[in-house]
């Protein structure tokens, strides 16, 4: 029998293989990355290059469910709207119902439930993605949850979802601490994302008046294996939740939040 294909039979050593599989479509997905601090959350995922042609909108990976709550997603997009459709009906019936917004905790759960499903019916497959959402527990609490293909859910300060996401949880766990302000949520967000989205020392531009490309030149001159960053709109979402609103951060604010260096990033101005 082949326990690869069968999605309701446990394999002998006690795996279910389908769920598996859908844990590495996660991995090769575009990292996502949420952190929070006493009453805000960062949220910001890796955008891969697009066709010139094709309208952004159309592959955006973070999702505002409400007003006070957001969502972040690695792995296949196809996969993610659906669920996202059904999450997003779902908090339209808890504020019709109790009229207030739905709490992240519930959501949270919500998601894990429909993921769940996909894991022990016939006929169907697990949902290829993870995610992670920022919302308030109570109109008072913010936190995060992670959830995964097999219906697993979980409260985080901050965690990483899709490529490379162990090095960058390493990278959370020695940098984050208790009560960050915002601009060092938002230096940390970027931070890991440039973990993983280091490119190559020809693929820069001027920033800022500076032309970078030169710069890199008089390095790679000098050093050896040094790359240069491009961490900016065209490369990097982020949005910021707080009490008052979910604030998705523009191209423009994106470009005057960081300045480019070789190797580092640093916030220039603080929301």
């Amino acid at each position: 029998m082949s326990y690869d294909r069968a999605i309701t039979v446990f394999s002998p050593d006690g795996h279910l293989l389908q769920v598996e599989h859908a844990l590495e479509a996660v991995k090769k997905g575009g990292c996502a990355v949420a952190i929070k601090s006493t009453n805000f959350a960062v949220l910001a995922v890796e955008k891969k290059n697009i066709p010139k042609l094709q309208n952004p909108r159309t592959t955006e990976k973070l999702i505002k469910l409400d007003e006070h709550n957001c969502l972040a997603f690695a792995g296949l997009n196809a996969d993610a709207r659906v669920l996202v459709n059904k999450t997003r009906l779902e908090c339209q019936r808890y504020y019709l119902n109790m009229d207030e917004p739905a709490p992240v905790d519930y959501i949270a759960k919500y998601v894990a439930k429909i993921q769940q499903k996909f894991t022990h019916r016939g006929g169907v497959r697990p949902f290829g993605i993870a995610t992670l959402i920022a919302g308030f527990k109570n109109n008072k609490e913010i936190c995060i949850y992670q959830t995964e293909p097999s219906g697993i859910y979980a409260s985080w300060k901050a965690q990483a979802i899709g490529k490379n996401a162990k090095v960058v949880q390493e990278f959370l766990e020695k940098n984050y601490h208790e009560n960050m302000e915002k601009n060092e949520c938002l230096l940390l967000a970027l931070k890991a994302i440039f973990e993983v989205s280091t490119s190559s020392p020809y693929d820069v531009t001027p920033a800022h008046g500076i032309n970078i490309h030169k710069k890199a030149n008089a390095y790679l001159n000098t050093y050896e294996n040094v790359y240069v960053v491009e961490l900016s709109s065209k490369n990097v979402e982020v949005a910021l939740l707080t009490e008052d609103a979910l604030n998705f951060i523009d191209e423009q604010q994106i470009n005057s939040l960081v300045i480019f260096k070789i190797g580092y990033i640093f916030i220039k101005t603080v929301i």
